[in-house]
């Protein structure tokens, strides 16, 4: 267990580094698409925080996320699609 968290911070860490764009993203080496989680679990993680999920896809590797949070703020967040932490974007 300890080595996957490991191997998903450097694959996180990874991403961050090499964030880019104005959207503060890059292209993230997140592995084939076989290896990533669904996106309905990232869904459904989300919708039990409260957020109203408007769509959900794929962009530079990434999950992107255009939500209504739970103080019904617009949303648009980027995840990492193994993991399903949240990516840090420049703003």
């Amino acid at each position: 267990m300890r080595h996957l968290s490991l191997v998903s911070l450097l694959a996180i860490g990874t991403c961050l580094a090499t964030n880019a764009g104005a959207t503060g993203l890059a292209t993230c080496d997140s592995g084939p698409p076989s290896g990533w989680k669904p996106q309905s679990e990232l869904s459904q993680q989300l919708t039990q925080r409260g957020w109203e999920i408007r769509r959900i896809k794929v962009d530079g590797g990434y999950y992107e996320v255009y939500a209504l949070d739970d103080k019904g703020q617009r949303v648009e967040a980027y995840f990492h699609p193994v993991t399903l932490a949240p990516v840090l974007t420049k703003r």
